[in-house]
């Protein structure tokens, strides 16, 4: 694959750095936006959807790109850093195209899209020239459509293959594979884009941890839609693989007898965790805390408490403290003694009892203390969790920063873009 053939293989590209003629970098490649124009033509290519620092998806004009390359792609001119938006004929090529069932028009079967050729035309413009088909039958059933019959894979121009429904069920392997790398946050920010149909076919496609990481960083409305096109046993399983704040927000959104019924099929320990945190007001440090931090014996060592920071599903936010109690250790705890910060741990010797270096000065907040007062203390003390407590001195939890700030920031936070162009403007379009 090189410029010089004027033909480049879209899966192939996906991931690649994009830069300017000066060799700054400006983002990521993710997509490509192409425009159809019907059965008899050729669908011609408008625009990449690129990645820029701060994990926002422009659009950057094909009439900007200069070269596609098996390395990189060199883009000239301004790029308007606003968030890109699908307009109504257009097309994404790995989001909707890829995965997509075709029939050749020879009569010889179908297939499904691995990948897609993209052609420079004589007049400059980038047109969809070949289709690399994997050849079979569906399985049969929704989640069965990645699960073709065994047929080999062929390479056909754009001409002999004819595009079923556009609402027909459509599998997401090839999307999901090409994004495993995305952190869980910029996954969703794919999803967001997408509509409805095809949010749903890709949140489906996931393996049931992903799901439950990706749904924490989706907008409210959007986490209540996919879990709601889950079967209730597969939905009570993602809530498990979420954080107990998180799935209990997320049951908040949704009326009382879904509630119940989900809780139901949740494990009972699980369970158990969530219903804590439901039945805190909302905004109180009960409601958004998690009820699962790193609980210690104050005999514990410095060695064994380090082990504990090390676990790789604790979050970093989880991770800055550790919380010294009295048996029993699992929330609500015995007798709350006070904290250990990660830097403490780092200076004492590994044989130290956690007991004897503890952080008594900072209080901790009660259960049904208000936000305004969490946020108070982090910014006072700059902290990134503070220790909860019931009105019996016991552990209930810990509200890390980022808890505080998904409940004060505001709800379309996700999504919200601003007017600021770091590089200038191009209209899109």
């Amino acid at each position: 694959m090189s410029s010089s053939s004027n033909k480049v293989f879209i899966a192939r590209l996906l991931g690649l750095d994009v830069f300017d003629p000066l060799g700054d970098r400006l983002g990521r490649l993710r997509d490509v936006v192409v425009f159809d124009r019907g059965p008899a033509k050729q669908a011609l290519g408008v625009g990449l959807v690129v990645e820029v620092p701060g994990k926002k998806r422009v659009f950057v004009p094909m009439t900007r790109v200069q070269a596609m390359e098996a390395s990189q792609i060199i883009c000239s001119g301004l790029v308007n850093l606003r968030r890109f938006q699908q307009r109504g004929a257009e097309t994404l090529v790995v989001a909707e195209l890829f995965d997509r069932v075709v029939a050749f028009t020879d009569g010889s079967g179908s297939g499904v899209v691995e990948d897609i050729g993209l052609q420079q035309l004589r007049n400059g413009d980038w047109a969809l020239s070949d289709y690399y088909v994997r050849r079979g039958e569906p399985a049969g059933g929704f989640r069965a459509l990645r699960r073709l019959s065994r047929g080999h894979r062929v390479l056909v121009a754009w001409d002999e293959i004819q595009h079923g429904n556009r609402d027909a069920p459509q599998a997401a392997t090839q999307f999901v594979a090409a994004h495993e790398e995305l952190k869980p946050a910029d996954f969703a920010e794919a999803l967001h884009e997408m509509s409805d149909k095809r949010r749903l076919e890709v949140a489906t496609e996931l393996q049931d941890d992903r799901l439950a990481d990706v749904l924490q960083e989706l907008p409210d409305e959007e986490q209540v839609q996919i879990l709601s096109s889950l079967d209730m046993e597969r939905a009570a399983v993602v809530l498990e693989e979420m954080d107990p704040d998180d799935a209990a927000d997320l049951l908040n959104e949704l009326d009382e007898g879904q509630q119940e019924a989900l809780l139901q099929l949740m494990e009972p320990e699980e369970a158990k965790d969530v219903r804590r945190l439901l039945e805190y007001e909302e905004n109180t440090a009960g409601s958004m805390m998690t009820p699962v931090p790193i609980v210690l014996a104050p005999e514990t060592t410095v060695a064994e408490a380090l082990a504990n920071v090390r676990q790789e599903e604790i979050s970093p936010a989880l991770a800055s403290s550790v919380y010294v109690c009295r048996p029993p250790l699992e929330t609500p705890t015995g007798k709350y003694l006070g904290m250990v910060h990660i830097q403490a741990l780092l200076r004492y010797p590994p044989p130290e009892p956690v007991g004897n270096i503890l952080d008594t000065d900072l209080e901790p907040v009660l259960d049904v203390a208000d936000i305004s007062e969490v946020s108070r203390m982090l910014a006072a003390y700059n902290l990134t969790s503070l220790p909860v407590v019931n009105r019996d001195g016991r552990l209930v939890g810990a509200v890390t920063v980022d808890d505080v700030l998904d409940h004060i920031l505001p709800e379309d936070w996700r999504t919200h873009d601003d007017e600021t162009d770091a590089k200038g403007a191009t209209s899109h379009g």
